[in-house]
């Protein structure tokens, strides 16, 4: 039996689907698992995907971060379990507080939507370990509140935890503060990141299939576990 990897849908959310896509092209079973309920079914992680949830009134992701199901995937997390916050499941990590930080209105003040160069900072978590350290990586980015913000102490601290998963590369295409891309937790089952790899897993459709990466790293993790 393949490990099982959750998806949430949240009012909103609409890359829910492509990461369902996403995990079973690698080999896992994919799970849709309901904002409403308070039950994680028996999942093996958790990916909180893209969109705007609740229409990102309020804060993005402050509104999502109270659904039923967040108490679960938190205590989880918390107990170890491999959580992947892509772009508005960024946002909510950082709402219920499993990441440090938030994420604020692009500086460029418009939406941006493009192939963004990423380099690999970390590979020691359980969605990176495919990658290799200084990796460059293609990934779509799609955001309008995707600046990665929080004071000096504690970027100060991401860095020399080596907690910076991601940084981006040709450009910063929001004002995230020193390239941020990406972020982890500090036992590293948690991560989230503004770029999309869920959208590069196929060569169909994107310029590289580095999301593959992401997918197989906590594949091959759980295997490793079980």
């Amino acid at each position: 039996m393949p490990p099982r990897i959750g998806v949430v849908t949240f009012p909103g959310s609409l890359d829910d689907h492509d990461a369902l896509r996403a995990i079973e092209l690698n080999g896992g079973q994919s799970v849709p698992l309901w904002h409403g309920s308070d039950s994680l079914t028996g999942v093996d992680a958790v990916i909180l995907p893209g969109g705007f949830s609740y229409g990102d009134y309020l804060r993005c992701g402050a509104i999502a971060r109270f659904a039923p199901i967040m108490a679960e995937v938190i205590r989880s997390a918390e107990a170890g379990m491999p959580v992947l916050g892509i772009c508005n499941g960024f946002q909510i990590l950082c709402e219920a507080h499993l990441l440090p930080g938030a994420l604020v209105r692009n500086d460029v003040r418009t939406f941006v939507c493009r192939d963004q160069r990423l380099r690999v900072e970390s590979t020691d978590t359980t969605w990176t370990s495919d990658f290799r350290i200084g990796q460059e990586i293609t990934i779509v980015l799609k955001n309008g509140e995707g600046g990665y913000v929080a004071d000096q102490p504690t970027l100060d601290m991401l860095e020399s935890e080596g907690r910076v998963v991601f940084r981006y590369l040709d450009g910063n295409p929001n004002g995230s503060y020193r390239d941020i891309a990406g972020i982890c937790n500090e036992r590293g089952n948690v991560v989230g990141l503004m770029p999309h790899p869920e959208h590069n897993v196929e060569e169909l459709t994107g310029p590289s299939t580095d999301g593959r990466a992401f997918f197989g790293s906590v594949l091959n993790f759980l295997a490793a576990r079980a």
